[in-house]
């Protein structure tokens, strides 16, 4: 594994805010201070194909990376996008699969679930908002 490659893969393993491209990059960057943002994607791309990582994708929302290979849930802030790992029993999660009635000629192999909501930082920032005189 290239030295980049691992750079960008142990940056990763760092967070839990499941990051995009760019900021792994500006992450990446403090200790390679070379790297291009072609070569984040590039190895962030080979990183998927070889199943170390993740790739997390919301509707509109730019793609994000997970060092979590195994299945699990994210919660999203709908204001700010930051995605975090949601803990769920395994056995809920087997639960809900088994319970799905999947359309004709479908078998279910695999599901993903995600939670909307607002981050601590965003709940407290739009406090701060409301709590502003004359509102």
């Amino acid at each position: 594994m290239t030295a980049q490659r691992q750079a960008i893969l142990a940056e990763l393993r760092r967070l839990t805010t499941h990051p995009t491209a760019d900021e792994l990059h500006s992450r990446v960057r403090r200790r390679l201070p070379r790297i291009s943002l072609a070569t984040v994607y590039r190895n962030l791309d080979v990183l998927c194909r070889a199943g170390l990582i993740a790739p997390v994708s919301g509707d509109g929302a730019p793609r994000r990376f997970d060092s979590n290979v195994e299945p699990h849930y994210h919660v999203r802030c709908v204001r700010c996008d930051r995605v975090e790992d949601m803990r769920i029993s395994p056995s809920l999660a087997r639960q809900l699969q088994r319970s799905t009635a999947a359309p004709a000629g479908f078998r279910i192999t695999e599901h993903r679930l995600e939670f909307l909501g607002l981050c601590r930082r965003c709940c407290k920032s739009r406090r701060a908002v409301s709590k502003k005189p004359g509102r």
